[in-house]
């Protein structure tokens, strides 16, 4: 930052790990504002009467130490953290005008305030002041518990209303409020009413039915609770002393501490194992493939077989489909190269992608997912790979290259349901009978995550691993790098690996000792008894990171174990994701684990990747972090060919750690996904080791709330080894009728135009309401903002995707950010659906008794009266008069012209009524 703003402007302000206020003359930060647009970093200019904690105010400082002088000073009687250090304050300290003069020059250390409450247990926070702004920003500083922050006062809110719901808040998390003050305060008289005489109308808002620790010491049937009742009954008290490693000559009273640890430890190790899920492969039957119309074989411009290409295109021409073969000319990671040979290749049934079989990678089937919908291409899309998964020990090793594409393709399933169709890895060796079986899955179209192999064909399953059995008692030992080391999570991993035993950790970060929170964490394990190193070490860097491992070498410290945590967050949709945000992603996580992998030995204790649930079954809007922890799995797969350690563990949300946080965090609670407590995930972390997991997803799911998100759009085989999830034997058809979008612009075309606006409302805000979980729609203001009420990236996707099935136009997965309310949303939509603008009142009517006719039974066709009417009607209009009579419709034949008066104009309207109810 130094080197960005120079030596003429001053860090005025720290407030949160993303955010700085600089402080300086006006021509100087206009500098700094444009050297930020550069690097695509957002400024904001303050609107302030002073350039306040920069050298500008150096010239006021000694008036000012003047004016306070005389003031009359006391000592704090309640413990101050002082937002000029980051620390407690001296009470004397801030009893004096040389202290407050400090805080008008020198930096405001928000961030370091906020950390250091955290340091001290504090959970809730409360702000007084005139708005959120410091509430805001408090909530941007990482921790590793449930904290609560509440403004005292809201710029868009009374003072009466904010007060009364901050007080509400503060007592609903447990703090102690004094209601009697608030009502002897305001004049009010508080009042009891009589309970309603019918029965209560439950609606639960929790996030857990049954509270964690009753649903943990629910599960007392466990193995080791059983060896202690056995003990017990027998009266072995030399077994339960060996149980519980007492001395011979230790009283029984010494079993009690005991025995209530051990007893908390049986309850987090079962909760713990409940979150426990494997990846499991599921044989299929072979059908019979009956392909169709034209399909497209994307095929690399080098690197691959020709051999091959034929084999594909003769199975495909086999199983009925024509084939177009689309030969790229150049990198398939070429965004518009690839779109420029899409173009004008027609009406197209289905594209299988060869370019994985070359080598392609994650920037390749970005390029070509983006370029099929810039080409407009439609047809399912089908990427095949090589080698990307494995079934077992006679797979031979994976690549992980492949592996991160079907990470990438999970996402590509969410995000575009209707025009993905599934991943196939094929055999080394593909012949016609692997060709024909692709082609098989590919006519079903029910399973998107598919391996052919020799021996048949296996489907994709999730299944739970709680019953897998432990095989050893797994400790560190010496030296045990921690990479990301001073984050939330990583720091709460440098815990666990002291306690398991670790004699030296070495905790690595970009910033290193300057990293937030660093210094007191290393006092924190330096307190237990181990050796602290913290190092500025960036991990992509592969340089950085073989002198680190040199240098700890020479000391006599080789790394004997490795938990690589470092990662970058990332919330773009798959449409958006440019190749440079898409290389920032991976960079981290991708680069990070293969320099390790290269520089490290095989014989290590451990090597523990952290991988995340996005990699293993998808998350809208995290496609690059998806084939980021996808490549990790696969990876470690690599590793475990050659007889090397490793371990992959694939996390749900942590509380206080991890990439989701805040808004993002509670939005995943509510569909299904509640973040774990750190404790719980250090002992399945503890407990993956002890089984010598080589892939394991750790996550605390809501099966019935989160199934029910996910599989909205799009049917997900993978979750039918889970019988909660309760998807299996799911019809193919997302859960939009396919004749929605017509019986929509149906209704549109009767409607006037308050009509079509309140219809078009009343969509949004219902679609909107089961994205956000709500049960009605009357949760979702028309004027509120998407952002405001609970809107993130990911569930703006799910709204795009839902809107699109009901509406069928083409909307973009910015459509929330483009329009911020469900009723400028609303608006467009109406623009769209409706492009010549409303209808006029004269119209609508006529649409209208165009519905009514059509209900009109067969045996009323020949009602004179009615053509009568309509020809007088007619002929009013023209000012003339109609001097025959209709023909009559034949019986029983409907009378349908919606069609032609949707795109009529009001001249035309006569014409077409005349020439279907009387034509002269």
């Amino acid at each position: 930052m130094r080197e960005l703003v120079g030596d003429g402007v001053d860090v005025a302000a720290v407030n949160g790990p993303r955010s700085v206020v600089l402080s300086g003359p006006v021509a100087d930060l206009d500098r700094v504002a444009e050297l930020c647009a550069e690097r695509g970093w957002r400024a904001k200019r303050l609107s302030v009467s002073h350039a306040f904690h920069s050298r500008l105010m150096e010239p006021m400082l000694g008036g000012f130490r003047a004016a306070i002088a005389g003031l009359s000073w006391s000592v704090p009687r309640v413990p101050v953290v002082s937002n000029l250090t980051g620390r407690v304050a001296d009470p004397v300290e801030i009893a004096g005008p040389e202290y407050w003069v400090r805080h008008v020059r020198e930096a405001v250390r928000f961030a370091d305030g906020v950390a250091t409450l955290h340091g001290l247990g504090v959970t809730t926070f409360l702000e007084v002041g005139p708005d959120a702004t410091l509430t805001a920003m408090a909530a941007d500083t990482p921790t590793d518990r449930t904290v609560h922050l509440v403004p005292a006062l809201r710029r868009d809110q009374s003072e009466a209303t904010a007060l009364v719901t901050a007080l509400a808040r503060l007592h609903v998390t447990g703090t102690p409020v004094d209601w009697t003050g608030w009502f002897t305060h305001t004049g009010q008289q508080p009042r009891t009413i009589d309970l309603p005489t019918y029965a209560f109308q439950r609606q639960r808002y929790w996030l857990h039915d049954t509270p964690p620790a009753i649903a943990a010491s629910s599960a007392s049937a466990s193995a080791s609770d059983e060896r202690f009742w056995a003990a017990v009954e027998r009266e072995d008290l030399a077994g339960l002393g060996e149980e519980f490693r007492l001395d011979a000559d230790q009283p029984l009273s010494a079993l009690l501490p005991k025995l209530a640890r051990w007893r908390r430890e049986g309850q987090q190790r079962s909760t713990a194992d409940s979150w426990r899920y494997r990846i499991d492969w599921t044989a299929v039957p072979d059908a019979e493939p009956a392909l169709s119309g034209t399909w497209l074989l994307l095929v690399p411009y080098l690197g691959l077989d020709g051999a091959l290409v034929t084999a594909v295109t003769d199975g495909l021409t086999a199983a009925g489909a024509e084939v177009r073969p689309v030969p790229l000319d150049g990198p398939a990671d070429d965004r518009e190269l690839v779109t420029k040979a899409l173009r004008d290749v027609g009406e197209v049934t289905g594209v299988v992608s060869l370019l994985s079989l070359a080598g392609a990678g994650v920037g390749e089937a970005l390029a070509v997912v983006q370029a099929l919908d810039i080409a407009g291409v439609g047809g399912r899309v089908w990427w095949v790979t090589r080698g990307a998964v494995s079934l077992g020990a006679s797979d031979g090793p994976v690549d992980e290259v492949g592996a991160a594409v079907w990470g990438l393709g999970r996402v590509a399933a969410l995000e575009e349901s209707r025009r993905w169709g599934g991943l196939v890895d094929l055999p080394q060796e593909v012949d016609e009978r692997a060709v024909r079986r692709f082609c098989a899955m590919a006519t079903a179209g029910t399973e998107d995550q598919v391996a052919v192999r020799s021996s048949g064909v296996f489907v994709r399953r999730l299944v739970r691993a709680s019953g897998d059995p432990v095989r050893r008692a797994f400790r560190l030992s010496g030296t045990v790098l921690v990479t990301g080391g001073t984050g939330a999570l990583g720091s709460r991993v440098a815990e666990w690996a002291v306690g398991a035993g670790a004699g030296h950790v070495v905790l690595t970060s970009r910033r290193g000792e300057r990293a937030p929170g660093a210094a007191e964490l290393a006092e924190r394990l330096r307190a237990s008894g181990a050796r602290v190193t913290v190092a500025a070490c960036d991990v992509a860097d592969r340089t950085q990171v073989a002198a680190l491992l040199d240098d700890l070498a020479g000391q006599g410290d080789p790394v004997r174990a490795v938990v690589h945590a470092a990662g970058a967050a990332q919330s773009v949709p798959l449409a958006e994701m440019t190749a440079e945000e898409l290389s920032d992603v991976l960079r981290a996580k991708v680069d990070g684990a293969a320099h390790l992998d290269g520089l490290l030995s095989d014989e290590l204790d451990a090597f523990v990747v952290f991988s995340s649930i996005a990699g293993v079954w998808g998350s809208a809007g995290q496609a690059g972090y998806a084939a980021a922890n996808a490549y990790l799995d696969g990876l470690v797969a690599r590793r475990r060919d050659r007889g090397a350690v490793g371990t992959a563990v694939a996390w749900g949300p942590w509380a206080g750690a991890g990439m989701a946080h805040g808004e993002q965090q509670e939005q995943l609670a509510r569909r299904g996904l509640p973040a774990m407590d750190p404790e719980l995930a250090v002992t399945a972390l503890q407990g993956a080791l002890d089984r010598d997991d080589v892939s394991v997803v750790v996550a605390d799911v809501a099966w019935d709330r989160f199934a029910a998100s996910f599989t909205a759009l799009r049917p997900s085989p993978l979750l039918d080894g889970i019988p909660e999830a309760g998807t299996a034997g799911q019809p193919e058809t997302p859960a939009a009728d396919a004749g929605a979008p017509q019986a929509l612009r149906d209704r549109l075309a009767a409607a006037g135009d308050a009509e079509q606006e309140r219809i078009l409302l009343d969509l949004v805000r219902g679609t909107a309401a089961t994205v956000l979980g709500h049960r009605t729609p009357a949760a979702i203001r028309a004027g509120r903002g998407f952002l405001e009420s609970g809107f993130d990236s990911l569930t703006a996707v799910e709204l795009r995707n839902r809107l699109t099935a009901e509406t069928g136009l083409t909307l973009p997965t910015t459509l929330v950010f483009d329009h911020p309310t469900p009723a400028a949303l609303a608006a467009q939509l109406r623009a769209e659906l409706v492009p010549h603008g409303a209808a006029s009142p004269v119209v609508a009517e006529i649409e209208r008794l165009d519905q009514m006719l059509r209900a009109v039974s067969g045996d009323r066709r020949d009602d004179a009266e009615i053509t009568r009417r309509l020809e007088e009607l007619v002929a009013r209009w023209r000012g003339g008069a109609v001097a025959t009579a209709a023909a009559p419709a034949p019986a029983g034949e409907p009378v349908d012209v919606a069609e032609d008066l949707a795109s009529a104009t009001e001249d035309d309207i006569f014409d077409i009524i005349q020439r279907e109810f009387g034509k002269q």
